[in-house]
Formats: structure tokens, sequence, C-alpha cells
């Protein structure tokens, strides 16, 4: 695919960012995509490797070679058309998607992969900017109507799916907006809103009824997300007004870290942190924002939330920002004999990292400490691993200065009752149970109910979430008419 010798006469080109000092002043996207001829170029590395190992591990199964051979030929609407095959939102996974797919492209063997995702990124921008992204409606419709219950990217692919078949569905979201983590999780400043915007107003034309804070079931009393709701629906009802239901419900419940000190004023979820500044941004008020100016910030946990909350409270002006990972500091070069095609253990650092951060490995929290009910500090320990255990080590506790918390440590499972709702069974970690089998896939315990998603798979990436709702759309499809010309 692309120029036969590419591979062997260009380099791989890394998207530019725009320099630290400009973007820490705003919260606007400050990647530099790639031009026409970069990607041109980047695109003729693809080689005809025979067995194109990045359709696998991309979880979509972009047909990546196709692609690249079209961006190579200058043939862009056509990249276009074959990349939207397969993704209904490229503009998102193009962004904020970790690329799996080049951990497993042929020539990270041993040497730079491809760069797909600046790739992606350059076709979808392109296609938006020609007009080529267009409703796209079904010709007859079937009388069918879904519920889909969460409009995070699960919940949008599925939707979308649905209505192009000719489905009548409606989108339900407990927020005040549409999008999920992608519009309170992940920071402006690595994905601008108004990209879900225009994919809503798409999901609109072809269909789709939206219909925004609207809570399944009950909030639970004691969950720390804020409650953005102005409208409850039983699931009795939804089951009675509807021939199927999709949940694609996020995996909400942050992880704890229940320690001494824990009830002290200053440490909050890294949800907690997050969705305030998303709102402030898109122009709500906002009463008692947590904010980092001038503090002395330190984020747990060493994971994408975590370095969302880095360059967050950099953007605050915070005094000092230090970010904790319990795990040994992994290596910068990957053992790429031992892992290739797969997702590699290596050191990853980010763009908010480069902005400003002190990163501890091998450390654990054994204590907030504080004065007059508010956090001051912490008490840590560095720690070892051995045959899977961790060791703390001797001699090596140290009180930190904190002024604020952010507690990054991942997503447990769902948050609100909305499984309890519907009497959805749940697996061992407290998702919902459904199959992904071709055979019945997605449907869960209780009848014409079906789960995709972080809800049911458990925290992933958007990419996930993207392939779990089409798949779920097809097996809805099936349940719904017998058959489907959906792609699985």
């Amino acid at each position: 695919m692309g120029k036969i010798t590419g591979f062997m006469e260009f380099e791989r080109i890394e998207e530019a960012y725009k320099p630290v000092a400009e973007r820490l002043k705003h919260y606007k996207e400050f990647v530099l995509g790639l031009d026409d001829a970069q990607a041109s170029k980047q695109a003729a590395r693809c080689m005809d490797c025979g067995t194109p190992f990045c359709n696998s591990g991309c979880p979509v199964n972009n047909i990546i070679p196709d692609f690249n051979d079209l961006v190579y030929r200058s043939d862009w609407k056509a990249a276009f058309h074959t990349l939207s095959s397969t993704n209904n939102f490229p503009e998102f996974t193009g962004r904020i998607c970790p690329a799996p797919c080049e951990a497993a492209c042929t020539l990270n063997v041993n040497g730079e992969a491809v760069g797909i995702k600046s790739i992606e990124h350059a076709i979808i921008d392109r296609a938006w900017s020609e007009g080529w992204v267009v409703p796209q409606p079904a010709p007859s419709r079937t009388g069918k109507k879904v519920a889909v219950i969460g409009a995070g990217p699960a919940g949008l692919a599925a939707a979308q799916q649905l209505a192009r078949v000719g489905h009548g569905v409606t989108l339900f979201e407990k927020n005040d907006r549409v999008g999920g983590l992608l519009r309170y999780g992940i920071p402006d400043f690595k994905m601008e809103k108004s990209h879900i915007d225009r994919r809503v107003d798409q999901l609109m034309k072809e269909g789709v009824t939206v219909r925004t804070g609207v809570l399944v079931g009950e909030w639970p009393k004691d969950s720390k997300v804020t409650n953005w709701s102005k409208e409850t629906i039983s699931a009795a009802q939804l089951q009675r007004d509807f021939d199927a239901v999709v949940l694609t419900g996020g995996s909400e419940q942050s992880r704890d870290l229940p320690v001494p000190g824990r009830e002290l004023a200053g440490i909050h979820f890294a949800m907690e942190f997050l969705p305030q500044q998303n709102k402030v941004n898109a122009g709500d008020k906002l009463k008692g924002q947590l904010r980092a100016d001038g503090k002395h910030v330190i984020v747990i946990g060493g994971g994408d939330t975590g370095s969302d909350c880095v360059g967050t409270s950099n953007r605050h002006g915070a005094a000092s920002v230090t970010q904790f990972e319990v795990m040994p500091e992994p290596p910068v070069e990957e053992n790429r004999p031992m892992t290739w095609p797969y997702w590699p253990l290596k050191l990853r650092t980010s763009s908010s990292h480069d902005e400003g951060c002190s990163r501890e490995f091998a450390i654990s929290t054994k204590e907030f400490i504080g004065e007059k009910g508010k956090v001051t500090g912490l008490k840590t320990v560095k720690v070892e691993w051995k045959d899977g255990k961790m060791l703390e080590v001797p001699g090596s506790e140290r009180v930190l200065k904190a002024d604020l918390v952010l507690l990054a440590m991942g997503f447990v499972n769902p948050v609100a009752t909305v499984l309890e709702s519907f009497g959805v069974d749940k697996d061992a970690r407290g998702n919902a149970k459904a199959t992904t089998d071709a055979a019945g896939g997605y449907a869960t315990n209780v009848a014409k109910v079906f789960a995709a998603g972080d809800l049911r798979r458990g925290q992933s990436l958007v990419v996930w979430a993207i392939r779990e709702g089409r798949q779920a759309a097809r097996a809805v499809d099936e349940f719904l008419t017998g058959s489907s010309s959906l792609p699985r």
C-alpha cells in the first residue's frame, strides 16, 4: 500500500504542538495537524506487509492500509468514505485515541510506526471542511422504536446506526449536554466540544430524538457525581414505550482511596474537578468552582485522567503539580520482540506532562494530613513489587505538601442505579452482564434490553465504546427485524 519503498524513504512525522507558554493561556486545542504533503508522505510509509496487523489492533477494525493508500494518492474523499465505513466519529478517535493500531503496525517491529492517528485526524478534518460529512437519513422507516440510554460515544454510535436503518431512536442523557465523558471528562484542550455538537446535529437530522437532563431510575444518594438531571423516567415506562432498550451509560464510579484523613476538605475525585472546568468553558456560571490557582496539587493516578488533571491544574495556575503512580516507572522503550503487535508497556509522556509536572513512580499514599479540617499534605512511602505483591520500602516514608488532592485512579463500575431499575444481572465487577457472541450479542437477562460500552465492559477507550455501540446496534436490528445490513 502507499509507495512501495516509502517506508525506507520517509521518516515518521509527528503532529506538532503550539508552544507551552501560548497554550497554557487557554483551553483550546493546540495540536497542529499534518498538511496535505506531510499526510501524503506519512501515508506513503504504509508498506505492503501482507497481513495488516493494524486492522486487528484497531478495535473498530478501520481499513487502515486502504485509507493510507488513498491519502498517498490524494483521493481524500474516498479516504473519508473508507474511514467512515468503520468509524462513526473519527474526529473523536483522531484526537484522543491512544492508537493501538500504531502499536500493531508492522513497521513498529523494529522502527517507527506509520502515524495512523495523525492521518485519520487529517482525513476527517478535511472531510468536515469540504462538506462531505452529511446526514444519512434512512430511505424508509421500520416502525420500531428504540431507547438508547447514555449519550457517550457508545450511545451516539448505537443511535446513529439504528437510525440509519430506519428505526425510531430516542437518545436519553442524564446530563445537560450530550457526550458523556467526551463532554465532561475530556478537557477542551484535548477535544473541543464543537466536534460533539455538530455530530449531535447530524444525528438529529437523521431522525434521532435527543432528550437531555433525563435520568433513568434513581440517583444514588451517596454519589459524588453532580446530578444535572431535571427529569426522571422509570425503566418500566421505557420497556412499555419502546420495542428495545440499549443501555450505554459509562463506568463512572471512581475508585476511592480509603486511607486515614480521607474526609479532609480539599480531596476530590477527578470527576468532581474536570467537569466543572468544561462547564465553565461552555459558558455556565458555577458557584465555588474547584480550582488549583496557587495551590500545590497532587494527582493520584498515572493514567490519562490524571494527565487531564495535570493539564487543567496548570491552566488554573497551580503553584506545583505532582502526579503519583503506584506502579514502577516503565522503560522508555518497550520490549518489541516480546510485545508486538500488542499494546506495549513503556513510559508515556503526555502534552500535559510537558507543560509542567513532577512524576513519582512506585509510591503509595498512607495518610492524608490536615489542619482545621483541610488537607495540607500526604504521608507517602515508596513501594516495590515482588511476586505480584506490593511491599513498602523500609525507611522511605516522607510527607509532601498538598493543598489540593485529585483522585484519578480509574473507574470501577456504573454509578447510577439504571441496572437495578431494569433488573439487569451484573458481572463480578458490577458491570452489566451481556455476551458479545454473534448470536444474541449484547442482550442482557432482561427481555429486549441490551447493554454496550463501558457500562458492559468496564472502563475502556473511546474507540472500544464506538465499536460496542456499533455492534450492539446490529444485534438490536437483528432482534427487531430478523436480519441486519449493519456491519458487525
